[in-house]
């Protein structure tokens, strides 16, 4: 081994050597007889111009050391713990309807502020003392009333004339007399059309009130309107114009 050493020690070159710089006997006089230079005193700007002057540099400031993270993270901590169980879930319980209309009236009743108890006596003289506000009331409006109708005076309404009705009056045919005091009469209608002007005959039949049973089937009449009799009686009779044959 210490021979491999002695050949790679012999083998690697060695750097020539600079030649050392002939210094003249005159230069040296020359360069002792110079004044001394203070680097302190020499101008920046001389500082700056030379290019081998290095700039200073500021030592820097010591990093801070990172805090060790001994302790491993809450999250791997809480992963490598087991997880608990889960708790059993309850079955749920299933309503009828009729229970859940029940269960959501009492939620709603208790949500509702209930009054405060009150005696009878109290709930009858709050109705007693409603009664007479009400009837005070009352009395403020009739007064009022009175005075406005006293500054107005008495209403001037024109009286309603009833003038004397005319009773209508019809001929016609008996054609029924079965029922006790009543005829049915059939008034036969002839009249012409107001466009073609051609006779138009038709008939309707009414119910008339017969006092004595004088009328009989077949026999022409005449009867008068009257006040309502009955349901269906509005006539009466008058004379019995001709007998059936």
């Amino acid at each position: 081994m210490a021979d491999e050493k002695n050949k790679t020690t012999e083998e690697t070159p060695t750097a020539p050597e600079a030649p050392e710089a002939a210094v003249s006997p005159e230069a040296g006089e020359a360069a002792a007889e110079a004044p001394a230079v203070d680097e302190a005193s020499r101008p920046a700007s001389e500082e700056a111009a030379t290019p081998d002057a290095a700039p200073a540099v500021e030592p820097a400031a010591p990093e801070a050391e990172e805090p060790v993270a001994d302790a491993a993270p809450v999250e791997s901590v809480a992963a490598e713990e087991p997880a608990a169980p889960a708790a059993p879930k309850e079955p749920e319980v299933v309503l009828a309807p009729k229970e859940r209309r029940a269960a959501k009236r009492a939620v709603k009743s208790a949500k509702v502020p209930t009054r405060a108890e009150r005696s009878g006596e109290d709930r009858h003289a709050d109705r007693v003392a409603t009664r007479a506000k009400k009837a005070a009331e009352r009395r403020t409006g009739r007064v009022r009333a009175r005075a406005k109708a006293s500054h107005e005076g008495p209403a001037t309404t024109a009286p309603r004339e009833h003038p004397d009705g005319t009773q209508k009056v019809r001929q016609g045919v008996v054609v029924s007399d079965k029922a006790d005091k009543t005829i049915t009469v059939r008034i036969d209608v002839a009249r012409r059309h107001r466009r073609y002007k051609k006779i138009v005959r038709t008939s309707n039949t009414l119910h008339a009130h017969d006092e004595s049973n004088d009328a009989k089937s077949g026999d022409t009449v005449i009867v008068r309107e009257c006040r309502p009799l009955s349901r269906s009686k509005r006539w009466r009779l008058v004379q019995v114009v001709e007998r059936a044959k």
